[in-house]
């Protein structure tokens, strides 16, 4: 694991982050602007794609997942246990969508399908991801690298 700067045009941020994305395995990137406030220094922790190309099979990412049930339980308590209106941590968001993304391939329907990809767009908006990737495909990469790096 390594930790990547870039400091780009704003206009290039999205160009940057998008190949980054396809290079690494990478966390959520974060926006600082520079001194001069003319251009962005982007930060984010990676590691190498074991293959470039390819996606975790939900298999893969999901090896080391805890019981659906016990997500279920465990997402309900978190977002309980928050004052209203306060800010829910990335790991609550990328947790939520790895489970709706789970029972979404039970295939219990198309609403599953559509509350899984509602809660991926949602992790893409938290981490600034703008990108041609699946939503879901995203979860997977990101849950995978969570799991086995926490």
């Amino acid at each position: 694991m390594f930790e990547i700067r870039v400091i780009c045009d704003p206009a290039d941020t999205d160009r940057v982050t998008d190949a980054l994305f396809q290079v690494f395995t990478v966390g959520p990137v974060r926006q600082r602007p520079t001194r001069d406030g003319k251009r962005l220094r982007l930060y984010a922790t990676a590691d190498h794609h074991t293959n470039a190309n390819s996606w975790p099979t939900p298999g893969d990412a999901y090896a080391l997942a805890p019981s659906i049930v016990s997500e279920i339980g465990w997402t309900a308590r978190t977002a309980a246990d928050r004052p209203f209106g306060a800010r829910l941590p990335r790991d609550f968001w990328l947790r939520k969508a790895a489970l709706l993304d789970r029972i979404a391939l039970e295939d219990v329907g198309d609403e599953a399908a559509e509350a899984a990809d509602q809660a991926a767009h949602r992790l893409m908006d938290l981490d600034d991801i703008h990108g041609s990737c699946e939503p879901r495909h995203y979860v997977r990469q990101q849950y995978a690298h969570w799991i086995n790096n926490r």
